[in-house]
């Protein structure tokens, strides 16, 4: 029987590690990555007869056939895998919020002055109990803000973590923090997964970013409840959304938390936010990046400032998650979790598919107050979103790394939810391969 000749795999991502000769191969599918030559990464790309052994062994050349096979195999153990994984169930008990952020997303929604009764959180906990009672789940609380000051809402947050303690399932707050340290006491009668709080930079840029309605700041009172937070062992994920207008003040926060001892703490942890369009953005589109422009600041500010590494270490899509592990992560056929392992819900008795839609007019998927209803058609089509679903995807090299991106996006952008939102991955394995390589190994001539 005849050998068959081997092919570039379906699934090489090449490109050029940032201002060095070297170049990068990465296959989501084998698993594997490898710093190689210009010349090397030619005969990858090109499929050069005579490195067949070399590259048949990490994946990079192929039987198509016995690939085709991988594939498959590959994608339904993803779903198996995302059948069983946990549950997240975001519950917005309010829109309203205490700050009058410049770039709030939520701004053009119609909060109600009407605080959820026991009715609507005992509905609520009756629907999760019934239809999740297969699943691990645990519950975010979220808004609007939804540690507000007053009775009323502090009884509403008492309802929400109670009923949640009482089933044993564990919460996440996501605040603005500023009465944080107050709600402490409540938020702890149920175990806490974490809090994620925001901070925009140091004092002078958060408060013209971040204010309270009405005016006045507040970073000193956000920064009380994140050591309030820290010193009582509950994880906090410090969130900085991220722009044109305070990339530079990065740094300067940076220096505040490692002056605070928040980036030794192990509990601590950091996330940023592009500052992006989603509904819309009173910050306007001049101020926004692309997600490869702000990765290319930070690729940028990280070199000029090494603390900022000490305070964030960017994704670069796969390349940090690659030299944490020493491989590359599963391949993902789905970046959207929306109707699979993320539900949406408001105190108003309605069903969304996610954060990115909860609230939104006209984007419910069902309601579970007063009546249980559930439009099953779109929920359907929420399931059914992945590589192998959207067009686009299905020949691209790097959608095993990029999974489609968010359906939210790409549906406020082009009308279909099936189309892909989709992400420069060989763009930011270039900036990432980069950042994170050590020199040892790199070929002998690029050190």
């Amino acid at each position: 029987m005849e050998t068959p000749t081997l092919q570039p795999s379906r699934h090489n991502i090449v490109g050029p590690i940032r201002g060095t000769p070297s170049w990068f191969v990465v296959n989501p599918l084998s698993g594997n990555a490898d710093v190689v030559t210009a010349d090397e990464a030619a005969a990858i790309r090109d499929g050069w007869p005579d490195t067949e052994e070399k590259f048949a062994e990490r994946g990079y050349l192929v039987d198509t056939v016995e690939e085709d096979g991988r594939y498959r195999r590959a994608y339904l153990d993803f779903l198996d895998e995302r059948d069983g994984d946990e549950v997240q169930l975001f519950f917005a008990p309010w829109y309203a919020c205490n700050f009058a952020c410049t770039y709030c997303y939520q701004g053009e929604y119609a909060p109600s002055g009407d605080l959820p009764g026991p009715d609507v959180l005992d509905a609520f906990f009756q629907y999760v109990d019934r239809e999740f009672h297969d699943r691990r789940t645990y519950l975010t609380i979220f808004g609007g803000e939804p540690l507000l000051p007053g009775s009323g809402h502090r009884t509403v947050i008492e309802g929400l973590v109670d009923r949640a303690a009482a089933r044993g399932m564990e919460i996440a707050v996501v605040t603005n923090g500023h009465r944080l340290a107050e709600y402490l006491p409540i938020l702890r009668r149920a175990p806490i997964r974490e809090i994620q709080v925001t901070l925009d930079g140091p004092r002078e840029v958060h408060d013209l970013r971040r204010p309270l309605h009405g005016g006045g700041s507040t970073f000193d009172a956000i920064v009380a409840g994140v050591d309030a937070t820290l010193a009582a062992g509950i994880p906090v994920n410090l969130r900085v959304v991220v722009d044109r207008e305070n990339i530079a003040a990065l740094p300067s926060l940076a220096a505040f938390a490692i002056e605070r001892g928040w980036t030794k703490h192990p509990a601590f942890k950091t996330q940023l936010g592009r500052n992006y369009e989603l509904h819309h953005c009173h910050a306007g589109p001049q101020v926004l990046y692309s997600r490869l422009e702000m990765y290319e600041a930070l690729f940028d500010l990280a070199r000029r400032h090494p603390e900022v590494l000490e305070f964030h270490r960017p994704a670069y899509s796969i390349a940090k998650y690659l030299f944490d592990n020493g491989s590359t992560p599963p391949p993902l056929f789905d970046a959207c979790s929306g109707c699979k392992t993320e539900w949406a819900f408001d105190h108003t008795g309605r069903i969304y598919s996610c954060t990115a839609t909860v609230g939104k007019v006209g984007e419910e998927v069902g309601t579970f107050w007063p009546a249980v209803a559930r439009n099953d058609d779109e929920i359907a089509r929420w399931q059914d979103r992945d590589v192998l679903a959207i067009e686009a995807c299905r020949s691209c090299p790097v959608r095993l790394a990029c999974g489609g991106g968010c359906a939210s996006v790409a549906r406020n952008r082009t009308g279909d939810l099936h189309a892909p939102d989709c992400r420069p991955i060989r763009e930011l394995l270039e900036l990432g391969t980069a950042a994170y390589l050590p020199p040892a190994y790199l070929p002998q001539e690029d050190r």
